[in-house]
């Protein structure tokens, strides 16, 4: 009688006992494997524990006791940073919760809200309390909440790694470089002294250099404006012309570049100063001079003519130094519209959402470039230089010119140095910077610092207030 056989030579029926048999003995064994990898994963999981449990053994429970703020004003800058103290002797975070202009509100929102809202909590509960303070306003977002948030941020990070006994990069997955590449500021009254204040910082060792001829809009170029001889406005508001900006900031660059050649790295800080058509002007037009970026070419109210400056050039752009919600930067970055996200910790809440921030314009191409001048203090310049350390798209750190000076590193130990064009990190346990605080008492507060440039508006000709 014939019988079917399988492409094995078995006979159909035996192959199918085969079969079944087979998997039979599959199924047991990688049962079997199955659970022995979870036994293992098991062991391993009580292990680590263990090592834990004998890590912390003895340590109390930690809760924060007090929050406060501590106000100085060393060589012209309002400060503002919180100071967290915890149930462990001796055991403290600091952070930054400066905001230039508007530092007393600061003051009242981290001293009114945040403090009551913090004590008892464990500061180790990060992201849990970052989360639950954004909402606890109900209406939130903006500076002046957004930096009493990042005091308290700050501080909660500075006690994790102080507790880890590391420094806060250390926690953030360890260093991605060995220092921080940065960019300085030149400028000048004229082209030829702009021109000798980038050698300089280039005999300095830096390669990336901003550039500015006359100040933001170079309103030196202008000429005496109509709205004063009209009696509008008060005689201290400032005055700029557009045409003449556009046409000595190419010229800037034209000679720079003939000075310098094209080695330099050179960055230009528009400043949000000119219509955005001409904005989209001047920046397809510096493309011929190789920018390593033109930083702040719109306003946040004007985005949308982002998609127009990328469709008519490729001059890279940085954008977001007067971002603190979430939605201004989250299209630009999904839609590759900027190539550099320059917000401030101090601005949007903290380390929390500058990590997360770094990761999403890690998924699209985008480097980050944190604000960070000279009128904001070492602590935030510190915290944002831990995660400039670490990520993968970290594109380039403003860098306060040459360091901050012997008033300011007296007043802040451990300030960050630069060097040769590079930041540098002390290698302290948490942030690495502190605050001495019976000498930020003899630097009060002042109610609005000279030289901010903030205090009277910039105008047009016929006094229209320029938005900066």
């Amino acid at each position: 009688m014939y019988q079917k056989v399988s492409q094995s030579g078995i006979p159909t029926r035996h192959q199918e006992e085969h079969d079944m048999n087979r998997r039979r003995l599959l199924q047991m064994t990688g049962g079997s494997a199955a659970a022995g990898a979870i036994g293992m994963l098991g062991e391993k999981s009580a292990a680590l524990a263990q090592t834990y449990s004998k890590a912390t053994r003895g340590l109390p429970a930690l809760k924060i006791t007090n929050v406060k703020t501590i106000q100085t004003c060393p060589q012209g800058g309002n400060y503002v940073v919180v100071k967290v103290e915890t149930s462990e002797p001796g055991l403290y975070g600091v952070g930054s919760a400066t905001l230039t202009t508007r530092g007393a509100a600061v003051v009242t929102a981290a001293n009114e809200f945040l403090a009551p809202f913090a004590i008892g909590r464990n500061p180790a509960h990060i992201e849990d309390m970052w989360q639950t303070a954004y909402v606890s306003s109900y209406w939130r977002n903006g500076p002046i909440l957004n930096g009493a948030l990042c005091g308290l941020d700050e501080a909660l990070w500075d006690i994790k790694a102080k507790r880890a006994n590391m420094p806060l990069y250390e926690l953030l997955g360890g260093k991605s470089r060995f220092a921080i590449t940065t960019y300085c500021h030149a400028d000048g009254k004229t082209v030829e002294e702009t021109s000798n204040n980038v050698s300089k910082f280039v005999e300095a060792g830096w390669k990336h250099v901003r550039i500015q001829l006359g100040g933001y809009g170079s309103p030196i170029l202008g000429k005496t404006p109509d709205f004063k001889d009209a009696g509008f406005g008060l005689p201290e508001d400032g005055y700029q012309e557009n045409e003449p900006y556009v046409k000595g900031t190419l010229k800037l660059f034209e000679y720079i570049r003939k000075v310098h050649g094209g080695d330099i790295e050179l960055i230009h800080d528009m400043h949000e100063r000119i219509e955005p058509i001409e904005a989209v002007n001047l920046v397809k037009s510096l493309q011929q001079y190789r920018l390593f970026f033109a930083e702040d070419p719109l306003s946040p109210e004007q985005m949308g003519y982002f998609k127009m400056m990328r469709k008519q050039c490729s001059t890279p752009i940085a954008m977001g130094e007067l971002f603190s919600h979430r939605m201004e930067w989250t299209s630009l970055i999904s839609d590759r519209l900027i190539d550099f996200i320059r917000v401030g910790f101090n601005h949007v809440g903290g380390i929390t959402p500058g990590l997360k921030i770094a990761r999403l314009a890690e998924a699209f191409g985008v480097r980050t470039a944190w604000h960070g001048p000279g009128n904001i203090d070492p602590i935030n310049h510190a915290a944002q230089g831990h995660v400039d350390l670490t990520i993968p798209n970290f594109g380039i750190q403003e860098a306060v010119d040459l360091g901050w000076g012997q008033v300011i590193q007296e007043d802040f130990p451990g300030c960050p140095q630069m060097k040769k064009g590079y930041m540098y990190l002390n290698e302290a346990p948490g942030i690495g910077v502190d605050i001495d605080e019976k000498l930020a008492a003899k630097y009060p507060f002042q109610p609005f610092p000279a030289g901010t440039g903030f205090r009277f508006p910039i105008r047009k000709a016929d006094g229209t207030q320029i938005r900066p």
